[in-house]
């Protein structure tokens, strides 16, 4: 089962690595990637995050619990963007590397939580595990895509984005490894789900989807936008 689990964490840091790649190769198009990483993100939240916060949190605590560590998630991260970051939306041309590192240092730290889910869901059974690991696998590539438009979107330098995608790929497969030495709780992971669901629709609505339509096409970023969306709802179906 180590060796399993070793493979999986290979296979993750792979998926979002390659990912990242893409966005690095094909920089010129960078507003469609934003757009389709718009989509992806708002997509990881409500079809993916979102049924398993309310699935697992239910379990534990009122249906409003859960609504309210999806509330502090976004409102939180927009308190950190505006006030501790000190971004203004309204000054023109000014890049604000910091805020594009928070954001991938948290697109890193769901990607950890994403290695964690993995190894406790092998812990439940090996089925849960496969089925999560599927799951994982399959938006790991629009993580990788997500952390480096995010850096570049705020004015980080392209090796800068490049190691936070390092950053990125890393986490999963730490977060897998680290389950072989402890578990958490049930009662807290459906919490922390609904926690991430607020931070990524924040992401997407505030940074990414304004972003890709600056000084850009509408029609063409729009469609990108929303086939990131469905592409990571024909994922979660299928899997």
């Amino acid at each position: 089962m180590s060796l399993i689990i070793i493979g999986i964490a290979l296979a993750a840091s792979a998926a979002t690595f390659i990912g990242g790649l893409f966005a690095l190769k094909f920089r010129d198009k960078l507003h469609l990637v934003l757009g389709f990483s718009a989509g992806a993100v708002a997509g990881v939240a409500f079809f993916d995050l979102l049924p398993e916060a309310i699935e697992l949190g239910t379990k534990y605590h009122e249906t409003s619990i859960v609504a309210l560590f999806v509330a502090l998630g976004f409102f939180g991260y927009l308190i950190l963007d505006r006030l501790i970051l000190l971004h203004t939306h309204e000054e023109e041309g000014i890049a604000n590397p910091s805020r594009g590192s928070f954001g991938a240092l948290t697109l890193s730290t769901h990607s950890f939580l994403d290695g964690i889910a993995i190894g406790i869901g092998f812990q439940t059974s090996t089925t849960v595990g496969i089925v999560v690991t599927v799951a994982v696998l399959a938006h790991d590539f629009s993580d990788g895509i997500n952390t480096v438009s995010l850096v570049l979107r705020n004015g980080g330098s392209w090796s800068r984005a490049f190691r936070w995608l390092l950053v990125d790929a890393l986490a999963p497969a730490l977060g897998i490894l680290s389950t072989l030495f402890f578990s958490i709780p049930e009662t807290y992971i459906g919490l922390a789900l609904a926690t991430f669901v607020g931070t990524f629709l924040y992401l997407s609505a505030s940074d990414l989807i304004p972003e890709s339509h600056h000084r850009h096409p509408r029609a063409l970023t729009t469609i990108m936008t929303l086939l990131g969306a469905l592409a990571l709802y024909a994922v979660v179906r299928l899997v």
